[in-house]
């Protein structure tokens, strides 16, 4: 069996509990962590389902407040170190996406420049809306640019969007908002001409992008039938041609649902395999992986490339 590579789980360390519970700080979307996080249960779980290596990530946005203005800063500081002892411990078994602080441009480069130059981490997270803020929003850019310059990968990670209270309806944010915020923010990026602007972003989208395949020929048509006032000039083949270019992960997103719409969009090597885990129970990843392997849209050497090959093209520390 292929040993893969699992860029979608979430590790979370107790002293980032102890901070955030000290602050009163409540997790995005409901998630209900299903056990609790160590680098034994990670690498016992790991091995249960012939997982060579993880990519962690802590997807959230922490910023500071009037009564805590270097909350935000302390938080990403606090993970991205605790990745980064993480990975020195078991250098061939886990990489990691640096935490930025959703303060502003300033404090987020900052971070970034530490956590890539000094700790060494693989890449960045970034959330399906930071702060409130969607991919085209001037408070992005400059991030933005500098990942481009510096060609890491980027995992997207949906959060709640910020009207969450009127089109929750109480229920966990995983069921339908996750996927419509994604769409949501890459569409913003598109119409915001982000991707004229940074044409070689490596992103990586949750959950085979959410509502965004299914959504990607209606998207693209709209930009003849009609944009905003301030929209780019763009048209439908610069839409085909980003969604082409970006990767999906299979997380909670392994069946015929969100693999068929994904390979309409891109092509098998821009799938990647991803978990999760502990966000998702262990009977669901279970599930999942069931599915992505008895589907029928990949060759044996394509789905050798999702859940493994592809994701070393981005991650060759890994390999």
């Amino acid at each position: 069996m292929t040993k893969r590579i699992d860029v979608h789980t979430h590790a979370v360390l107790d002293q980032v509990i102890a901070e955030l519970l000290a602050r009163g700080f409540r997790p995005t979307g409901g998630y209900q962590i299903s056990v609790r996080w160590t680098p034994d249960e990670a690498l016992a779980y790991m091995d249960r389902h012939e997982i060579a290596a993880q990519v962690v990530s802590m997807p959230m946005a922490f910023a500071g407040s009037e009564d805590d203005p270097g909350f935000g800063t302390r938080v990403c500081r606090m993970i991205n170190e605790g990745y980064a002892a993480l990975i020195e411990q078991h250098p061939a078994r886990f990489g990691a996406f640096a935490s930025l602080p959703a303060d502003g441009p300033d404090e987020a480069l900052a971070e970034l420049a530490y956590a890539l130059d000094e700790l060494g981490l693989d890449g960045v997270v970034l959330t399906s809306n930071v702060a409130g803020h969607y991919f085209g929003d001037p408070f992005l850019e400059p991030v933005l640019a500098e990942l481009e310059r510096r060609q890491v990968p980027v995992f997207v990670h949906p959060v709640d969007s910020p009207c969450i209270e009127v089109l929750g309806f109480g229920r966990p944010s995983s069921i339908v908002e996750f996927p419509f915020d994604t769409a949501r923010n890459i569409t913003n990026g598109l119409y915001t001409g982000l991707f004229q602007r940074h044409p070689n972003l490596r992103l990586i989208l949750a959950h085979c992008a959410g509502a965004l395949p299914t959504l990607g020929w209606r998207i693209g048509e709209h930009t003849v039938m009609g944009r905003g006032p301030k929209d780019a000039d763009i048209d439908p083949a610069h839409v085909a041609t980003v969604l082409r270019s970006l990767y999906y992960e299979t997380a909670l997103a392994g069946s015929r649902n969100s693999l068929l719409p994904a390979l309409e969009v891109t092509t098998a090597d821009h799938i990647l395999f991803g978990t999760d885990w502990p966000a998702a129970p262990e009977f669901t990843v279970i599930h999942n992986i069931a599915n992505l392997t008895s589907f029928d849209g990949f060759t044996p050497e394509e789905l050798r490339g999702v859940e493994r090959d592809n994701a070393l093209k981005l991650f060759s520390r890994l390999a």
